[in-house]
């Protein structure tokens, strides 16, 4: 398990790592290449406007008197040349019309394998003038601007500048060297602030897989701890209350089973002991005899009812609660359970009132449901209640729906548990026998009726079940207007449209 759990951490963050953060390194690579070849470019072309500016003053100052006849060409260029005052940065040459180099500025003869590409692309230019970078054979990197001159009877016909590139290359590298500082450093700012959005992520998401996979086996102490108010955050929550749901859940579940289990038994232990009490009695005493099998029947209704509340859970659980209905007149349902209850309620010392109309509409229902559900509320009702209480049960209509209200003195309901009290599982009083899944089945037979059942109590004063079904009158006037709006939306629809 834990294994997996860190694969999962490495591999969320590996898809980031190759996904986002390969990405952004490719984009920032490509540019800072574009970056470094556009300030090369910007620098070189700098080097070259500045080369020729010079070359052009030069040109000029020896081209000026170039319809004079009695100018010495020869002797004013050899003059110019070794007399270039920017000699120590830039050094000035005079081609001859051969294409040998003749005098410099800084009085050295160039070795014959120099480059002279920039004068070769002179002599074919339309301008006269032409540039090249390239290397000397000692390694060092130059720029040369050629212009073509050929004064009248002059043995040369160029001249030529060369000027070193290595300040050049030292300013470009020093703008590579800032871009790619400030490259990195926002590669390291994405890096670490995504690592650190990933750790925000993946970190609580380790923790939320280690303690659901403890609310899997059961164990719901644990709560997830919230560090942010993020959608992170907000499904700590949620796990946190799905915990505690499904805390109460199994308590109530346990309980449940508990106090199922003891109700199985009362009823066993009676009919276990009334048996063995017969079959040594046999049928000598009559009066036993009859009394023990009052008590096994009775008792095995008990159990009949417990077992039929826990299919119809079942059932409604699964979705397999079926109801079988047709119109019925519920104050027939109504009566028989209250003489269902009259006996026991006279034999306990409460009060059984029961306030009859004397009609109601009728109700299209299951019957035998219907019953269910009056039978577990009255039966609620006394058993809640005690000597010299009351329980009155009361039916009547108010607009368009059948309202029985069944309602008691007896020892009420928490403000806590009433808000839990249909819950499934749920029982506020352990003292008082049932199995605490009665109300959760009422509650969805009622609502299948397209009706409701609510509840209102008070600790120590009582409590009032009220419940409203829609009279067969009502429920075909709701289905007359659904026809009718069918009807409409039908009518709408163009024969294109469909």
């Amino acid at each position: 398990m834990a294994e997996r759990v860190h694969h999962g951490r490495h591999s969320v963050t590996r898809h980031w790592l190759i996904n986002t953060m390969g990405t952004v390194l490719i984009v920032l690579l490509i540019i800072e290449i574009l970056l470094i070849l556009a300030v090369r470019s910007y620098y070189y072309s700098a080097a070259k406007q500045y080369i020729t500016s010079k070359m052009n003053i030069v040109t000029n100052a020896v081209m000026q008197n170039a319809d004079d006849a009695t100018t010495n060409y020869n002797s004013e260029i050899r003059s110019v040349v070794e007399g270039y005052p920017d000699k120590d940065k830039v050094e000035l040459m005079a081609v001859k019309t051969d294409g040998s180099i003749d005098i410099t500025s800084s009085g050295f003869s160039p070795s014959n394998d120099v480059s002279l590409e920039d004068y070769n692309a002179a002599k074919k230019a339309a301008s006269g003038t032409a540039s090249a970078i390239f290397k000397l054979p000692t390694g060092e990197k130059v720029i040369a601007v050629t212009s073509m001159i050929a004064p009248r009877g002059s043995e040369f016909e160029a001249l030529r500048m060369v000027s070193s590139m290595k300040g050049v290359d030292s300013q470009i590298l020093f703008v590579i060297a800032v871009i790619t500082v400030v490259v990195a450093a926002v590669v390291m700012v994405i890096f670490f602030s995504g690592m650190f959005f990933i750790r925000s992520i993946v970190y609580p998401v380790i923790q939320i897989g280690e303690i659901t996979r403890k609310f899997a086996k059961g164990d719901f102490k644990e709560r997830i701890e919230k560090r942010s108010d993020d959608e992170i955050g907000e499904l700590c929550d949620s796990i946190n209350y799905m915990a505690d749901e499904l805390s109460n859940t199994e308590q109530m579940k346990n309980e449940f089973i508990s106090s199922v289990s003891h109700e199985l038994r009362t009823p066993l232990t009676a009919i276990k002991g009334w048996s063995e009490t017969l079959t040594t009695v046999g049928g000598d005493d009559e009066e036993t005899f009859r009394k023990g099998m009052r008590v096994i029947t009775s008792e095995t209704e008990r159990l009949s009812q417990m077992v039929e509340e826990l299919l119809d859970f079942s059932r409604i659980q699964d979705n397999r609660l079926l109801l079988q209905k047709a119109t019925i007149d519920i104050l027939a349902e109504l009566g028989e359970t209250v003489l269902i209850y009259q006996e026991r309620a006279r034999a306990l010392g409460i009060k059984l009132d029961y306030y009859e109309p004397e009609m109601l509409p009728f109700v299209y229902g299951d019957k035998n449901r219907l019953r269910q559900v009056f039978i577990n509320i009255v039966d609620n009702a006394i058993k809640y209640s005690d000597k010299g209480d009351t329980v009155s049960v009361e039916a009547y209509e108010q607009d368009g729906e059948i309202c029985i209200s069944v309602s008691d003195t007896g020892i009420g309901i928490s403000k806590e548990d009433l808000p839990r009290i249909k819950t499934k599982f749920f029982k506020a009083n352990h003292t008082r026998r049932g199995s605490g899944i009665g109300l959760a089945v009422a509650d969805e037979i009622i609502a299948r009726h397209g009706g409701t059942l609510t509840i209102n109590s008070e600790q120590g004063v009582g409590t009032t079940v009220m419940i409203t079904l829609p009279c067969i009158e009502q429920k075909k006037k709701q289905e007359d207007k659904d026809t009718v709006n069918v009807e409409l939306i039908s009518n709408d629809v163009s024969p294109s449209d469909q």
